[in-house]
């Protein structure tokens, strides 16, 4: 049962994932294509790696992805962030439906 919801999780993660990726080409402007990366970085990484611990069991190797995954959960929204905000300071707009 635990390999089952391991590879249910790991699926999922691998999904959004893949849509991040396919947002980061598909999407307007810098604005958008950062938010869709950063949202499939969290997401995905998050459940492809709760999907391993779940099938590592509770190893130290589990601990160690746990401690990946908190860092990740810290590190991708800030650094998101903070490209946001700098482009936004430098005068970069958002893309609008007028510009085509």
């Amino acid at each position: 049962m635990a390999d089952f919801i391991a590879a249910v999780l790991m699926s999922a993660g691998l999904f959004f994932l893949l849509v991040g990726a396919i947002g980061l080409v598909r999407l307007p402007d810098f604005y958008t294509r950062l938010h869709a990366a950063s949202l499939g970085d969290t997401l995905g990484l998050t459940l492809f790696l709760v999907g391993l611990m779940v099938h590592e069991g509770v190893t130290l190797t589990s601990f160690k992805m746990l401690i990946i995954e908190l860092f990740m959960l810290l590190a991708s929204p800030t650094a998101t962030h903070v490209l946001i905000r700098a482009a936004y300071q430098v005068g970069l707009k958002p893309w609008t439906r007028e510009e085509g």
